[in-house]
């Protein structure tokens, strides 16, 4: 079975917050810690969405994000792009690299949950307990 959404984030204790979250809203969860992993993390668990950090080790979210473009076989993934507070440019490089949605960090839990049930295409009031 897929995952349903694959995180992307090398902060610690963002990840732990996004994962909290996430699984508490009823989604089953992987996570990456660097940029060179999320394309075999992709393949592998075929997820739903990928909440993507542009600021990774390794490799970037810009550079995941074109790669994943660039391939038919995960082209058509959903992303939600982490930008931070401020970062306008970040924001419109992802854009033009197809990123489905963002969310700006510093979040608020119900935006990231709202961002995902909406790529997803679940509404609020079908969403898992």
């Amino acid at each position: 079975m897929a995952t349903d959404i694959l995180i992307a984030e090398d902060e610690p204790s963002i990840l732990e917050a996004l994962s909290f979250v996430l699984l508490r809203a009823g989604w089953t969860i992987e996570s990456v810690t660097d940029g060179e992993a999320v394309m075999g993390a992709v393949r592998r668990e075929r997820p739903r969405v990928l909440v993507l950090d542009i600021m990774l080790p390794k490799r970037s979210g810009f550079e995941v994000l074109k790669q994943i473009r660039s391939d038919p076989a995960t082209s058509k993934l959903r992303v939600l792009v982490l930008t931070a507070k401020g970062q306008q440019q970040d924001r419109r490089v992802a854009e033009e690299l197809g990123a489905d949605s963002f969310v700006t960090k510093p979040y608020a839990n119900a935006d990231v949950v709202s961002a995902v049930r909406a790529l997803l295409d679940e509404p609020a009031a079908l969403a898992k307990p």
